[in-house]
């Protein structure tokens, strides 16, 4: 059960939620009870998603492992559909749990990992910095990080809100490891 009612948005809200996203999910419609703040997080998840520089494909990776990591069934449902359309692998996605062992994930992608189970965890250590900054420019490693700060956050949100999946979401699959 929701810790907070699954609000309706003020009309000019619903409109930009509209044009952004479609039907908003029930993460939005929680957040929907302090309308300037879903305004300034709407604004600020459309800039992750749309106006990044890496690619999706690697932002979702590092949604994922931190959904797997914060144990967030909801943010895992969600992120596996855009992580398919962004191109990430299905063996990518049989494999994040177990990555820094894995042959499906090249330099490039277990250094965004370590960097996304780091931030996750609230301490990135030289060396984790140290490769990624072989990999990434530092505008490119402000963005993973902060794509993994914000999914970090998102995954406690939702936890704080005890936010339900939506009923066609239920069935996803392969389930949270």
């Amino acid at each position: 059960m929701p810790r907070v009612p699954l609000a309706e948005f003020e009309p000019a809200l619903k409109k930009r939620l509209d044009e952004l996203w479609g039907e908003p999910p029930n993460l939005y419609r929680a957040l929907g009870n302090h309308p300037q703040l879903i305004a300034a997080w709407t604004e600020f998840s459309r800039a992750l998603r749309y106006e990044s520089r890496t690619p999706r494909a690697l932002r979702e990776l590092v949604i994922l492992r931190g959904a797997q990591l914060m144990r967030s069934e909801y943010e895992w449902a969600q992120h596996l559909k855009m992580a398919r359309a962004s191109g990430v692998r299905e063996a990518q996605i049989a494999a994040l749990a177990s990555w820094r062992g894995s042959g499906e994930f090249d330099a490039r992608e277990k250094s965004a990992l370590a960097l996304a189970e780091a931030v996750t965890a609230g301490r990135v250590s030289d060396e984790v910095y140290a490769e990624a900054c072989a990999h990434f420019d530092h505008a490119e490693y402000v963005e993973l990080a902060l794509t993994a700060a914000f999914y970090a956050m998102v995954g406690r949100m939702l936890d704080a809100m005890a936010v339900p999946l939506e009923p066609a979401m239920r069935d996803y699959a392969p389930p949270l490891p």
